[in-house]
């Protein structure tokens, strides 16, 4: 039978990848090792896999990835829950399935690798659903709903702003950027919107998730940056509004996600954030607003002052 192989680093993947013939059908499974459904993924997996009998070379190869502990590669593929597979071949994805229903795994194997052996009904337990992490439960559960798939959503709304660095945006505070629907724009219309959200805060991150909530560990890592240097900043969900996340990649010629402004102008990525404070632990004094470790969403007024300065 065949056998579910851990990734323990970026070197294993891609010689891992590099010595497997083109025509094997690979099935990447992202998990994380807190999150109680990637348990049931390992067992769906586990028994799918013992069904496919081992061959020289694999037809069919099943890789488990630690997604927060391989965050380059969890990025390359989008990965923004857990668990999370994809199924690959020939470096091409082929399919991907989020969650842990065991129908829906068996039926996106089977459907690119082939039927395996007879396991019957599989024993497998119910599917769970997705999960974050658990402190970031908590403070959902003690701050209100965030604003989750939602986008611009500012920070303030009447709140002091002693401490920001567990604010969750409400439903009911004001817009740091202007609401748009996620329709079919022409290039001139969404190169125009791109360039007032670039503006719409004097620090404004574009990232997967929210602030209270971030869905990739990239995200989360920068998030705690500008918190770390009390930064005042806004922020865009991409997650939830496909327009603004392909068109960005082009707009900024950058193509991954977070992406950092300042003043209305591009910084970068993670990486590259990591690299100005390097050789300038200073970069962001002129954006500071709150004591270092305090930073947060920037008050509605220095949102609509800079949307008024930058126009």
């Amino acid at each position: 039978m065949s056998i579910i192989t851990d990734i323990p680093s970026p070197s294993t993947f891609h010689s891992t990848l590099s010595s497997l013939p083109p025509s094997t059908t690979l099935i990447l499974s992202f998990h994380t090792p807190w999150a109680a459904p990637c348990a049931q993924m390992s067992l769906i997996l586990k028994t799918l896999a013992s069904s496919y009998p081992p061959q020289d070379p694999p037809t069919v190869s099943f890789l488990s990835l630690d997604a927060e502990a391989l965050p380059d590669i969890s990025e390359s593929y989008d990965v923004t829950a857990v668990p999370f597979l994809v199924i690959q071949r020939d470096g091409k994805v082929l399919e991907k399935v989020s969650g842990s229903d065991a129908a829906r795994v068996r039926e996106a194997v089977e459907r690119h690798a082939g039927k395996g052996g007879n396991t019957g009904k599989m024993g497998l337990p119910e599917a769970l659903e997705t999960t974050r992490r658990p402190e970031e439960e908590n403070n959902t559960a003690n701050e209100g709903p965030p604003a989750e798939q939602t986008n611009g959503a500012s920070g303030g709304g009447g709140r002091a702003a002693g401490n920001l660095s567990k604010y969750a945006p409400g439903a009911s505070d004001p817009a740091t950027a202007p609401e748009m629907s996620s329709t079919q724009e022409s290039k001139e219309e969404l190169e125009a919107r791109l360039k007032e959200l670039v503006k719409a805060a004097p620090v404004m991150l574009f990232m997967k998730g929210t602030p209270s909530a971030p869905q990739c560990g990239f995200s989360r890592t920068l998030v705690g940056m500008l918190r770390e240097k009390g930064v005042r900043y806004g922020f865009f969900n991409i997650l939830a509004d496909e327009d603004v996340r392909q068109g960005l990649k082009t707009f900024s010629d950058w193509p991954t996600f977070p992406q950092l402004y300042a003043g209305g102008e591009f910084v970068g990525g993670l990486d590259i954030v990591k690299e100005e404070l390097e050789s300038n632990p200073d970069f962001f004094a002129e954006y500071v607003a709150a004591p270092k470790g305090q930073g947060g969403m920037a008050a509605p007024e220095a949102q609509k002052e800079s949307a008024a300065a930058t126009a």
